[in-house]
């Protein structure tokens, strides 16, 4: 790549190279990721300046300084060129003692694979820089059609090396001199990443790429392909497929599993890619990204008897003609397992006490009589059970309640509990292979069935009135996991599985039964529906992911629905589902199918400009035919 005029030079055996990474975490606070980077580049780089885009707390700052020789601070602004050009301009002139400059930032999981034989490899190549992964031309341009022809080829600007030829000369000086403001990802890429390579190789600078494109296809291979990539021996891992649009990556058919796996394969601790995940990604994007979805085998253990979980069941009892039924279910749990038992009233604690004695449950029987129902279950759970929440006694709880969901249809009802105790505590065997994801899995919080959707219209709608109220109790307590889009990631239901620490947020505040109302609170936009959609954005901001859990029984219902469904709905829509989904984006809430809600589609679609101009003119003629109807309505009663 260039033209090769200007002599270049390998990397000298005793050389010295000087490392800048630019890191960037909402909180301030440091993935372990970003550790287990340094200390791996630590080998390899003679001296590390860490410049944080964004104030960092006294911990984020003391653990980047157990693994950077210089830790800075600045806003962020400009993205990780401008952390780059910070970087540079606190190394001033002594980066001319270095042989080669490594600019690297924090938007990859690595090494996957080791990052000796890429140094060794590159090291022996006469060069002015080079980069990990690169970037085909792509024409038109992409983000600037009207004032670019194309976006050049280029090498990624996450990784890339320089010799000291080029970051000596007044070329690069004058780069980073007069380096423009970036003020969006778009001028992140056309005003510095996508010109990078070609301005220097232009000027005669050689550069070469250690893993390039692996097909003649104009994507984003360290993306697309970065399974490939790491069976090629590539050491990063971009993070971007695992937040990756999922509508997106379902088109070009990647499969985070398959990436994750390949990760784990190669030796690289996955726990730390999703103790990172589960802070900064919507967890329904996550679920759908890594495929965290585990079908339970009815047969095959994975359990391992050696390693036991502490666990508890903590079911409350309203219908005391189910308590059978749920200790059945807690029964198939593996191991030493204690009940606890709330339930509103005296009388049905006695029956149910009655009951438990008459089974001989095998572990410890704790019944307790809460002081009110107001937030049924959630309430008992949070309040009658925070003692044991907070204990520290237990490694697993499954929180399980006696469900009828009387206000609905008897089949729908039906269904529901169904799909709760059959996906959770199916039988021996799927219980077993439940508690041993939490074996397997240290970062897992929690498990729960799927979005409940049989009988229910969940798809598309399932925040209903109770996103502001989990917006305000994220806020209050301190989680900043984003919130999904459309759905959230919940255990619909109020079943699951947890580690009690992954519930920590929630059960340290104290609630109270008056802040749930009574009957008529437990309603969407209530505390106990903003609740019951809160554990998993809970448990990812300490670091916890979440899974979904299903029997083959219960997806082969599931699925086949699913399937007839999205085949009748894409029926009158062009092309794949992606396109499917941004057409019907662009054109918003369908409504009932009326004049104006046709108006409305067929504005947003061709003359989005003139969407509030159509809104003002229907809202007076709506004003006018209102006025119209209440005259005729006073006419009529003279």
């Amino acid at each position: 790549m260039g033209d090769w005029t200007r002599p270049a030079d390998t990397f000298p055996e005793d050389g010295k190279r000087l490392l800048i990474y630019v890191v960037f975490d909402r909180r301030g606070e440091v993935g372990d990721f970003v550790l287990y980077a340094l200390e791996h580049l630590r080998a390899f780089c003679d001296e590390i300046v860490v410049v944080s885009n964004g104030p960092l707390t006294a911990k984020g700052r003391e653990r980047l300084e157990t693994v950077g020789d210089l830790v800075l601070e600045r806003p962020n602004e400009g993205y990780d060129i401008w952390g780059y050009k910070h970087g540079l301009d606190a190394v001033g002139e002594r980066v001319a003692s270095f042989d080669e400059l490594l600019l690297v930032n924090d938007t990859w999981f690595g090494p996957i694979r080791p990052f000796g034989p890429i140094f060794d490899r590159m090291n022996a190549h006469p060069l002015h820089f080079w980069g990990m992964t690169d970037h085909l031309r792509v024409e038109p341009h992409p983000f600037t059609p009207e004032d670019q022809d194309y976006l050049p080829y280029h090498l990624q600007s996450y990784w890339v090396a320089v010799r000291r030829r080029m970051f000596t000369s007044p070329e690069w000086q004058a780069y980073w001199r007069d380096l423009p403001a970036m003020k969006t990802y778009s001028d992140a890429v056309t005003k510095h990443e996508g010109i990078f390579t070609q301005h220097f190789t232009q000027q005669g600078f050689s550069g070469e790429v250690a893993f390039p494109t692996l097909t003649d296809k104009i994507e984003n291979h360290a993306v697309l392909y970065a399974e490939q990539l790491i069976d090629a021996g590539c050491p990063t891992l971009k993070r971007r497929p695992f937040f990756q649009w999922p509508v997106f990556l379902d088109r070009v058919a990647v499969i985070g599993k398959w990436t994750l796996e390949a990760a784990e394969r190669n030796g690289y601790p996955v726990e730390l890619i999703f103790d990172d995940l589960a802070r900064n990604v919507e967890p329904r994007v996550l679920n759908a990204d890594a495929a965290l979805l585990r079908v339970l085998s009815p047969t095959d253990d994975a359990y391992d008897p050696a390693k036991p979980l502490r666990t508890a069941v903590i079911a409350h009892i309203f219908y005391v003609e189910m308590t059978d039924e749920i200790l059945d279910r807690a029964g198939y749990l593996p191991g030493d397992v204690d009940l606890i038992v709330t339930t509103p009233e005296r009388e049905r604690a006695d029956e149910i006490e009655r009951i438990v004695a008459a089974r001989k449950f095998p572990g410890r029987v704790d019944v307790r009589v809460v002081a009110s129902n107001n937030g049924r279950d959630q309430a008992a759970f949070l309040i009658g059970c925070r003692d044991v929440l907070l204990s520290d006694d237990y490694d697993l709880v499954v929180k399980i309640h006696s469900k009828k969901t009387p206000q609905d249809g008897a089949n729908v009802g039906r269904h529901f509990r169904r799909h709760q105790f059959e996906n959770l505590l199916a039988g021996p065997h799927e219980a077993a292979n439940v508690v041993a994801l939490f074996q397997q899995q240290p970062g897992l919080g929690l498990a729960f069935p799927p979005t409940v959707h049989l009988g229910h219209p969940t798809m598309g709608h399932s925040w209903w009135a109770n996103r502001p109220g989990v917006a305000e109790l994220c806020a209050e307590l301190g989680i900043r996991v984003p919130l999904d889009e459309v759905s959230p990631l919940a255990p619909f239901g109020s079943m699951f599985f947890a580690r009690p620490q992954a519930l920590r947020l929630l059960v340290e505040r104290e609630w109270t039964y008056d802040e749930f109302g009574g009957a008529e609170a437990y309603v969407d936009g209530g505390l106990a529906h903003i609740l019951e959609r809160m554990p998993v954005y809970a448990a990812g901001e300490l670091g916890f992911h979440s899974m979904t859990i299903a029997t083959p029984a219960y997806l082969a219902k599931s699925h086949t629905a699913f399937d007839y469904n999205l085949d009748q709905m894409s029926a009158t829509m062009p092309e794949d589902t992606q396109h499917q989904v941004q057409f019907l984006r662009r054109a918003g809430y369908i409504g009932w199918g009326r004049f104006r809600d046709f108006v409305d589609m067929w504005v947003r679609l061709h003359r989005p400009d003139a969407a509030d101009r159509v809104d003002s003119l229907f809202a007076r003629t709506e004003g006018v035919r209102g006025g119209l109807w209440r005259a005729r309505q006073r006419l009529r009663r003279r």
